[in-house]
């Protein structure tokens, strides 16, 4: 008896994986959602705050090797329902029995594993399902899902707030509980070793080293991960920030939760078009185009907070959009050039890089704001702000240097 994969078209193969990828991601922002919340109630410095946020990537950093590397090896499936009882976990526990700095930490961090073991894989099963090389527009439409999957978990956060935190995080657990069967039941198994594996060490990534051409793809992946997860991590408290100068009150619609959703929300068309853009005209120079352009706006952003609200939700809105406009084009660039054997230990240093950079960010951003006044200071936020754009500048200037030592 077939699976239902098997009898799927790509198309409903590819919305069933989103679907499941929304579903497993219902706890990836409940904690920005209400950072201030809890910030208040557990006294928590900026850098602490963001060093919960960013737990969470170091959750996702540490798994990744293990689950995604093991999709060379093992039945992905079987990863995938691993994971969503790592993500259920986090967020149940986080509700049951976070009570400040330590204890948020390692629920985060189970979190952020569950995210590994079903981001990257989820992509894995996606490509193994198509028939011939796998289209570029399949892999920007699940990788642009990830932004539906972040305005789902702050609206539902947003919208069970009022109850108390703990009901956001327990509602956080039924999305991972419903994916992970879903997605093991409905592709067949996979025998160990069907992806042609070679022998040797399961995490040996030197020869990903040495692909220059994936490199090149893993490292922009990271700068990108280095903007977006600082700007996710804080966004909320941005907005919070921004509606008490000018003493909005937004309600659920239009408070802080709901905006950072409504901006989440629009970022993966920017993705899909920015994946169309670059298979037309080449994916180096757009990407290196729209990295110049978020890290000019990252410059701008946070100096923006005193001004009404409409013109600093629009210029974030631009800034997401500018820094969402690589990121399917640079997976996509990453799966294509990958070797065939090696594609899960590529997928596992890409994810590993970029969510490393996502796991320093949120804590780099909280440190600026605390070392330059607070997050009371328009200043401060600036800065913070800015810092998220630095890494981009530093890897155009990077590659317009290199482009100019050619050539001579």
């Amino acid at each position: 008896m077939s699976s239902l994969a098997e009898r799927l078209s790509p198309a409903r193969l590819v919305l069933l994986l989103c679907a499941a990828e929304i579903l497993s991601m219902t706890g990836f922002a409940t904690y920005p959602a209400l950072l201030p919340v809890l910030q208040e109630q557990w006294a928590l410095s900026n850098s602490s705050a963001g060093l919960i946020s960013g737990t969470f990537f170091a959750g996702y950093m540490v798994a990744t090797p293990f689950l995604v590397g093991l999709t060379d090896r093992i039945d992905t499936r079987r990863i995938y329902l691993l994971a969503t009882l790592l993500a259920f976990a986090g967020s149940l526990g986080f509700a049951l029995f976070a009570q400040g700095l330590v204890s948020a930490m390692l629920f985060q961090a189970l979190v952020g594993a569950g995210l590994a073991g079903t981001y990257m894989p989820g992509l894995r099963l996606l490509t193994e399902h198509f028939r011939g090389a796998t289209p570029s527009r399949g892999v920007a439409f699940y990788t642009a899902t990830f932004g539906l999957g972040t305005t789902g978990s702050l609206l539902l956060a947003g919208a069970l707030e009022s109850l108390g935190w703990p009901w956001a995080f327990a509602a956080a657990a039924l999305g991972p509980a419903v994916a992970g069967p879903l997605v093991y039941l409905s592709f067949p198994a996979r025998p160990a070793q069907a992806s042609g594996a070679p022998p040797g060490l399961l995490f040996d990534f030197r020869p990903v080293f040495r692909n220059r051409e994936a490199m090149g793809y893993i490292l922009g992946y990271a700068a990108h991960c280095w903007e977006l997860f600082g700007l996710r991590s804080w966004m909320p408290a941005f907005f919070a920030f921004s509606l008490g100068l000018s003493a909005t009150q937004g309600g659920f619609w239009f408070g802080a939760a709901a905006l950072a959703a409504w901006v989440n929300l629009i970022g993966p068309l920017a993705s899909i078009l920015g994946n169309e853009v670059a298979v037309r005209r080449g994916r180096k120079p757009v990407v290196l185009t729209t990295m110049a352009a978020s890290g000019i706006l990252a410059c701008l952003v946070g100096f923006s907070a005193p001004l009404p609200m409409i013109i600093v939700f629009l210029l974030v809105t631009l800034y997401f959009l500018l820094v969402m406009g690589d990121s399917a084009a640079l997976t996509a660039g990453l799966v294509a050039a990958a070797e065939p054997g090696r594609k899960g230990a590529a997928m596992a240093l890409h994810s590993l890089m970029g969510f490393g950079a996502g796991f320093l960010a949120p804590l780099a951003f909280g440190l600026v704001l605390d070392l330059a006044g607070g997050n009371e200071s328009v200043t401060a936020w600036g800065l913070a702000y800015a810092a998220l754009g630095f890494w981009s500048l530093a890897a155009v200037a990077a590659a317009m240097l290199r482009r100019r030592h050619k050539a001579r």
